[in-house]
Order: C-alpha cells, then sequence, then structure tokens
C-alpha cells in the first residue's frame, strides 16, 4: 500500500498546483479512514491472535512483525469491548487524522507577510532584501517580508532595529490562528483515547513502545538535564546581556527577539566569525557533491545524477519532466560501490528552494519504502528530501549558512538511512524505528560539519564556479584579489570554538518543546487537559525554561502568542516523542566519540555502521542494534561531556 499511499499523499507537501494538493489531501483523508478500518477488523486480528499463540519457528524480523502487529490491533481498538467505547474511539481516530491533515495542510499554505520600510530592514543582508517583493499602492516604498526561513531568519539574525524583530517574532507566532482550536482539540481527544484504552495517559500510552518506556523516565531525563543546564543558561544570558548594554541598551532584558541578533553579533565580536563570509564557501552544489562523496567513502555508494535525455530514457512516459514534481528537483539513482557489489540501491531526490504551498521546514520524506516481495525479489527504496533554502541570484548562488549546511546533512543522514535499510517488510524499513532512536543516526552524521577535514573538503568558494560569480564577488567584496577556494584553515578553526557557545540556551529551547509537549500528554486528569489554557501554558513554560523575557515582561500578559499552532512535530507523529531530539543524542554521541572521533573517515568502521545500524531499521530492538554497534549499552558520558556538564 505505500508504494502508491505515499506518493499520493506527498503531492500536498511539494505540488504547485493548489487542486493537486487539496486532491492530494483528500486523498490522504480517505486512505487514513481506510486505514483505521482496517485496523478495527476483528477477523483479521483473530488471525493473527492465532497465528502469534500458535508458536511457530520464525525467523527474528517475522516474529518481531507478528507481536507488533497484534498490539496494534489492541491498541487500535480491539482491546474494547464491540459497543459504543469501541465507536467513540473509532470516531477519535477518524477525527485525530483528519486534524493531522488539516493542521500540516494550514502549515504548508501559509502565505503570510509583513510590510516594512527599508529603514525599518537596517541590518538585513542586501541578498536577502533583494528577492522581496516591493510594494505598490499604500505599500509604496515598502518591502514584503514573509515568514519563510529565508526571510525570517536572516531578519531576526540582522535587523538592527529591535521593534522590527519583535513585530516578526510576534507574527510569526501568530501567523496560524486557525491552528490554534485544531491543537487543543487534538490533545483533548488524544488523552479520551488513552483513557479508553485503560492507560492513564496519552503519554503513557505512546512511550510504552519506545526505548524510554514509561513516562517518569522521560520527565526524569527532562528534568535531569533542565537542572544541569540551567546555571549555563543564566551565564550565557547574562554575557549577551552585557553585549546588549555595550550595544548601548541597556532595559535589562533578554527577549525571544533579541537572541538571534546578539547570538550572532557575540559570534562576530568575540570570534571574529563572519556567517555570511563562511557562507560564500559553502554555494550548494558543490556542498550537496562534497556530502554525497563523504557518503560514497563512508558506506560505499555511488550517487548518480540523473539529468538531460537521460531523464527522458528512465521515464515511463518519455518525458524527463515526468519523474519529478517540478523543475527545481534534483534526482540521483543510488548504488553500491564495487566493494559492495555494484547492485542497485535506490533513488534519492532533492527538493531545496521555497516556493508557494510547499512544506516550510526541512524533512526527508519517504516516497516508496524497500522490502522483499513475495517472491524474494527486493523492492527498492525511493526518498526525498524537501528543504527550504535561499534561491540563487544573477549574482550569487545558494549559498548556505554552516547551520544549514548542518541541517542538510541531517536530513541527507536520514534520506541515507531509508535507502540502504535492508528489511523484509516495509513496516521496519529505514526511517521506522521508535521515535526516540530515529533521531540518532543523523545526529551522530552531524559531526563531520565540525570536523576540520571535512568542511575543508566541503567548502569551494562561490566566486569559483563562474567568470560572472568572480565578477559579482570582486564588486561585492571591493576586493580585487581571488580569495582563496576551499575555506581557510583560520575561518575553520574560529567556527569549531563557536561549536558549544551559547548551547545551554540552544538546549533549553529543546527542553521548552519537549516538556510542553509532556505537559499536554500527561495531564492528571482528562478535566486538567479540558481546562488547560494551552498557549499560555506554552509561554510560561518558554519562559520558565529558556529564561528568555517575552511580550509578557512588557505587560501584554501570557497569552500573546500561540506557537503551539505552528508546532506541525507534535501533531505529525512526534507526540509526547519530541523529548526523542534530545534523548537520542546520548546514543549519538556514544556512537560518534566511540567509533569516528578518531577518524572520521575511516570506511571500514563506515560499512560496519551501515550494515549493523542503518540497514537494520526497526527490523530489531534498537537497543539491540546499540550493543550490536557499539559492543555494550549505551553511555550517556560523550552526551554530557559534549553538552559541558558532568556525567
Amino acid at each position: 500500500m505505500a508504494i502508491e499511499s505515499h506518493i499520493i499523499g506527498f503531492y500536498q507537501a511539494v505540488s504547485t498546483d493548489q487542486a493537486l494538493r487539496d486532491a492530494s489531501t483528500e486523498a490522504e483523508k480517505l486512505l487514513d479512514d481506510w486505514g483505521i478500518e482496517s485496523s478495527m477488523r476483528e477477523d483479521v486480528f483473530q488471525l493473527v491472535d492465532s497465528a502469534l499463540k500458535k508458536g511457530e519457528d520464525l525467523d527474528p524480523e517475522s516474529q518481531r512483525l507478528l507481536e507488533k502487529d497484534r498490539k496494534s490491533y489492541i491498541t487500535n481498538g480491539l482491546g474494547l469491548p464491540a459497543g459504543p467505547k469501541r465507536d467513540r474511539f473509532k470516531a477519535i481516530k477518524k477525527r485525530l487524522s483528519e486534524i493531522s491533515i488539516i493542521f500540516q495542510k494550514n502549515l504548508n499554505e501559509e502565505t503570510g507577510g509583513l510590510w516594512f520600510t527599508p529603514e525599518q530592514l537596517d541590518g538585513v543582508p542586501n541578498d536577502v532584501l533583494e528577492t522581496l517583493a516591493k510594494g505598490q499602492g499604500e505599500n509604496e516604498g515598502k518591502l514584503r517580508l514573509s515568514f519563510k526561513y529565508p526571510d525570517l531568519f536572516p531578519t531576526l539574525k540582522y535587523a538592527t532595529n529591535a521593534e522590527t524583530r519583535k513585530t516578526v517574532f510576534v507574527a510569526n507566532e501568530n501567523k496560524l490562528p486557525q491552528n490554534i482550536p485544531l491543537f487543543r482539540e487534538a490533545v483533548v481527544l488524544r488523552d479520551e483515547a488513552a483513557r479508553l484504552l485503560g492507560y492513564k495517559n496519552h503519554a503513557e500510552f505512546r512511550i510504552e513502545d519506545k526505548m524510554a518506556k514509561t513516562p517518569k523516565t522521560v520527565d526524569e531525563f527532562l528534568g535531569d538535564l533542565r537542572e544541569r543546564l540551567a546555571a549555563g543558561g543564566l551565564e550565557e544570558i547574562n554575557k549577551l546581556l552585557a553585549l546588549k548594554a555595550a550595544e548601548g541598551n541597556k532595559d535589562g532584558h533578554y527577549y525571544l527577539w533579541d537572541h538571534r541578533y546578539y547570538d550572532r553579533l557575540m559570534l562576530e565580536k568575540d570570534y571574529q566569525l563572519d556567517h555570511n563570509k563562511i557562507a560564500e564557501y559553502f554555494p550548494l552544489g558543490p556542498t550537496i557533491r562534497g556530502m554525497l562523496q563523504i557518503f560514497e567513502q563512508l558506506f560505499g555508494l555511488v550517487f548518480v545524477e540523473i539529468t538531460g535525455e537521460e531523464r527522458d530514457r528512465v521515464s515511463d512516459t518519455g518525458k524527463g519532466s515526468d519523474i519529478v514534481w517540478h523543475e527545481d528537483v534534483q534526482v540521483f539513482s543510488v548504488w553500491d560501490d564495487e566493494d559492495e557489489g555494484s547492485g542497485f540501491v535506490g533513488y534519492l531526490y532533492l527538493d531545496l528552494f521555497p516556493r508557494e504551498g510547499k512544506y516550510g521546514h526541512a524533512a526527508n520524506f519517504n516516497l516508496q519504502p524497500g522490502y522483499m516481495d513475495e517472491n524474494g525479489n527486493r523492492r527498492y527504496p525511493a526518498t526525498a528530501l524537501v528543504c527550504n533554502f535561499s534561491k540563487a541570484t544573477p549574482k550569487k548562488p545558494s549559498l548556505l549558512k554552516h547551520d544549514e549546511v548542518v541541517t542538510l546533512f541531517h536530513e541527507l543522514g536520514h534520506g541515507i538511512h531509508d535507502l540502504v535499510s535492508r528489511t523484509i517488510y516495509s513496516r521496519f524499513h529505514g526511517t521506522s524505528t521508535v521515535r526516540d532512536f530515529v533521531e540518532a543516526p543523523s545526529q551522530m552524521l552531524e559531526n563531520w560539519c565540525w570536523t576540520p577535514s571535512q568542511l575543508k573538503s566541503l567548502s569551494h568558494h562561490y566566486s569559483y564556479l563562474s567568470e560572472d560569480y568572480a565578477k559579482a564577488y570582486q564588486e561585492s567584496s571591493g576586493d580585487s584579489s581571488k580569495p582563496e577556494e576551499h575555506i581557510p584553515d583560520s575561518l575553520i578553526e574560529n567556527l569549531i570554538k563557536t561549536k558549544h557557545v551559547n548551547d545551554a540556551l540552544f538546549n533549553l529551547r529543546q527542553l521548552h518543546f519537549g516538556i510542553f509537549d509532556m505537559t499536554v500528554h500527561e495531564p492528571s486528569s482528562h478535566e486538567n487537559i479540558e481546562d488547560l489554557k494551552i498557549s499560555e501554558t506554552y509561554n510560561k513554560l518558554r519562559s520558565e525554561i529558556s529564561k528568555l523575557d517575552g511580550p509578557e515582561s512588557l505587560g501584554e500578559g501570557w497569552d500573546w502568542g500561540h506557537g503551539q499552532a505552528t508546532f506541525g512535530h507534535l501533531i505529525g507523529g512526534y507526540d509526547a516523542g519530541y523529548y526523542g531530539y534530545l534523548s537520542s543524542q546520548v546514543y549519538s554521541a556514544d556512537m560518534f566519540y566511540t567509533v569516528f572521533e578518531s577518524d572520521p573517515m575511516n570506511g571500514t568502521e563506515g560499512r560496519r555502521y551501515r550494515h549493523t545500524v542503518l540497514e537494520r531499521g526497526g527490523s530489531q530492538d534498537e537497543m539491540q542494534t546499540l550493543v550490536d554497534f557499539l559492543g555494550r549499552k549505551p553511555e550517556p558520558d560523550a552526551f554530557y561531556r559534549e553538552l559541558g556538564i558532568k556525567a
């Protein structure tokens, strides 16, 4: 079913055609409704139950499939007696599916923005301003700033006008009022459904089959980390407040809309780090090629881009445009190298630039899973990276800030996991692991973006790409001499020094998301979640955990923003699971520092990692996968050392 359904549902995230996006949304609703009905088939459940009780000697993955199938029937309502309770549970499941689809569609199709004068956008880089729409009529002389990442983040980082940054930040938190009631309805319905099944709350229901097993384990992990990071966070804020005061603003507040700006300023002043200068060495095309070469060397893969007439040849219709959904999309066929047997692996698609109606963040989408068919033949996977990096201009190619390099490498890590997986069943393919493990492989690979030799090999100054770019660089820089082709060692050294600058504040931000997630999914009673003031809770927790001031400190109350309405993770599968972004770092740090730290490009270890971790997908217990790779159970020492706190 996934061979058809993943692509059908994918159009709502990437198509430029409103009618096709709408049709994709409606089709996904139909598929989800069918899935809910089929997951509550009493007759099929009896067959699965009987097969498990029969106790035949099965291969481990088939045994795991049978056990998980039986459990899923029970947690999908067949543990309830036929009648009103089961009917109510089914109705809740259908409504939750509908909410998820509508919520994400609203996120994808959000088109809001604000008009500013050029003076209000003082400090924002020219290459950003040049891409903004120019106003007419009442907006004559103004520029329109959208809430898409290529507009939003540079403005919060560079706009010298604090009021502009505040306006943008608050507006972004309030950009989707239609999602506010949907979020509330979702958490209330989830709690009701969990209680119908006999669980205390939705968190207990969701975490039972994850690595953490219980909400108590999660709460203790998050609480302990919060306690360990609190002092460091306050220390970082004090340093940033001193920088703010030195800039002439001594109001004593460090606001939410201050952080990206003063964090960037600190990096420039204290570490001589100019992210725009670093971005010059990471034009998108060469950076992608460099990343793929790393994966080739580490994992024994070969990536072949399909372009021009070759697209016509591989297309069933003979039209190359039919094998992609947009002209910007790149597609690669992926192969094993000779040492790995030279076999076909799958297809990788890259859709990297923003456009109207497109999914607004960075993510990896499985288009078709891999598995063995009933004749023992392999069905090959296809996977897509969907990101939103700034597009090229006549004077510059798309240039990646270092954090965007990390994001791209992270998502490519998910894509490689999706491609090299070798499971019998599609259910366990690739990233289909428990949520509190799924981020670990990609998080581990992020370390390559902080390794001097790899940064050097990935880099390629954009002025070397063409004569036009070289001329444009000289004009914009006022420097007639050519820059180094690869990023200088001094820049790399300065960059690596900043890896943990304001790290406590970053992780406290992640803790805010994780603790809010647990708060709304772990109420003491159903009445508690029905009565919970969700927006106030979101903003209060952020203030308490991150220690950053918001509009509430200016007397505007706690209901000033509705960030949860923009939080697609908690509606799209990370409910009672966002903690996994932090907990999986325990595993990713342990794997990197134990195996790869001394030689990140060790192809022998890279292939062992491919076969021991990535190939397994979710086909065995994830803790067993870690033990197989590490030779022992994972330990948190490397994670805490990385954060600069005692284990």
